[in-house]
């Protein structure tokens, strides 16, 4: 469920992984650019930012996580009842010098799948699908289709293969990172593959399921996932700034994006890769503030009906790992709700802790993980350490 990047031989899995724990991080020193972020209905009046000592500790946390990471630059948002946190450190383009800024347009990967289980389960509400129909209702061709549910997709409970590991789908899109991938195509990569496990039996993330589950929405809807994201999701909840994108188009402005998934394995700039390969599952764009909106939109299911928002946050637990869950499309890390996600060149976290109110968005501009528990985990948890040391983010990434 991690969301982080590995590599299966020449494979490019870039917005999946294995489900692991990441070991804390803390450090000391470094400082940041930026400002308070306007307020919500779940932090402090609008400008209101956090106590000196709490921001000292934050920067410094965030400055020795940057560092140890290797990361280029980073965006970080907290927000809650005791203000805000808004800051962006290092540096946006390697090349010029130019710093991050915490207005920058940044890709989400993983994020996406909120967006898409949202849309799926507003689909339940209207009473156009149900979350225990079987694939094979929709989408023709899939293995077992007939014995794998929506729930089952959403849940990452499918046994399906995950596209990003197939071999020749890594070749293909290393030989073309600005070309195009559809739906079909994407399936198509593991069209036969056995199941992992019987439907229901475990957790697995698979970026399949959620390539299936756009797929739905498109065909129940009768409109593109580009539209219906914007239509139902994005207006209703004022995120101007966030899109799903038909192509490698990249809102001005934003930071370049570096990734070692290339053909050499030699460090490149991924910054205008077409994100169509991830499509459903990882191609989004949006930024800090209105992924803080998001966060708290998720969580509080503003877009569905009570029952519907109760079986999205139905967390079956990661087997092994204790205070680690997935529900619908979403996870839960100990106490924090949301998603992190990565693609090449970029990665995020995406999380609201019920129990403290607070909201906590990173945006980095790398994929590339110098350490095992990976470059967003690291500094999840550095910065949970500072708000919320008894509800640490204890997943890689």
């Amino acid at each position: 469920m991690s969301i982080n990047c590995v590599r299966s031989r020449r494979a490019l899995c870039a917005i999946a992984g294995a489900l692991v724990v990441a070991v804390g991080a803390t450090g000391c020193g470094g400082t940041g650019e930026g400002s308070a972020s306007v307020g919500s209905e779940s932090s402090a009046p609008a400008g209101v930012q956090m106590d000196q000592a709490t921001t000292a500790k934050l920067d410094s946390a965030i400055a020795e996580a940057v560092r140890k990471t290797g990361v280029p630059g980073a965006i970080v948002g907290v927000w809650g009842p005791n203000g805000s946190y808004v800051r962006a450190t290092g540096t946006a383009d390697t090349a010029t010098g130019a710093p991050m800024k915490t207005d920058f347009y940044s890709r989400i990967g993983s994020v996406t799948k909120t967006f898409t289980a949202t849309a799926l389960l507003q689909l339940v509400d209207e009473g156009k699908v149900g979350l225990d129909d079987p694939i094979s209702m929709y989408v023709d061709g899939v293995t077992e289709g007939d014995r794998i549910t929506l729930r089952h997709l959403a849940g990452m409970r499918s046994g399906l293969a995950d596209y990003t590991y197939d071999e020749q789908f890594g070749t293909d899109f290393l030989a073309d990172p600005k070309g195009d991938f559809s739906p079909g195509q994407l399936v198509g990569y593991v069209k036969g593959d056995p199941l992992h496990f019987e439907p229901g039996d475990r957790l697995e993330y698979s970026n399949t399921n959620f390539i299936l589950l756009g797929m739905v929405v498109e065909k129940v809807s009768g409109d593109s996932m580009t539209n219906i994201i914007k239509g139902k999701i994005l207006e209703p909840l004022g995120m101007k700034d966030t899109n799903f994108p038909t192509s490698n188009a990249f809102p001005e402005p934003h930071a370049q994006g570096y990734t070692t998934q290339t053909k050499d394995e030699t460090l490149g700039v991924a910054t205008d890769w077409n994100p169509s390969w991830g499509w459903a599952a990882g191609s989004m764009i949006s930024t800090l503030d209105d992924l803080r909106t998001w966060a708290h939109a998720l969580y509080k299911g503003e877009l569905l009906d009570t029952d519907t928002q109760k079986q999205r946050l139905q967390m079956l637990p990661a087997e092994g790992i204790d205070g680690v869950g997935y529900g619908l499309g979403v996870f839960d890390v100990q106490g924090w709700i949301g998603h992190n996600g990565s693609l090449p060149g970029y990665k995020s976290v995406v999380v609201y802790l019920p129990e403290k109110d607070l909201t906590m968005v990173i945006l980095i501009n790398s994929d590339v993980d110098t350490l095992d528990t990976g470059s967003s985990g690291v500094l999840a948890t550095a910065i949970t350490e500072v708000i919320s040391p008894d509800h640490l983010y204890t997943l890689s990434g």
